[in-house]
């Protein structure tokens, strides 16, 4: 059974900065695509970054040039570092793992919130 777990959320001032964690019970290297969403009060939960096994990335267009994604594949980790954080990023972060099979799985969740 394999288990996401996020962690690095809390609240942080608008124009601050945030590295979220998603650990991996097994190898992330097994997952075809890890991604981040985020999902706001009264909202749909959204992408906000992903990365392939390969290393491509790509970003939601409201988190370009503030967030970055990477892996770890020694630490089974993927990261989202996100700076110049703004009060509309304030949401539940999930992270997401994908495997070949298209088997889908989320950890629990991690709240951010940014104060104006």
């Amino acid at each position: 059974q394999v288990q996401l777990v996020e962690s690095g959320g809390g609240l942080v001032q608008a124009g601050g900065s945030l590295r979220l964690s998603c650990a991996a019970s097994g190898n992330i290297f097994d997952f075809d695509f890890m991604g981040w969403y985020r999902q706001a009060p009264g909202k749909q939960r959204e992408l906000v970054a992903g990365i392939t096994r390969g290393g491509f990335r790509n970003f939601a267009d409201f988190v370009k040039g503030r967030f970055t994604i990477s892996r770890d594949n020694v630490k089974n980790t993927v990261y989202l570092q996100m700076n110049s954080l703004k009060p509309e990023d304030t949401a539940v972060y999930y992270c997401k793992g994908v495997l070949p099979s298209y088997v889908s799985y989320w950890g629990q969740g991690t709240q951010v919130t940014v104060s104006s």
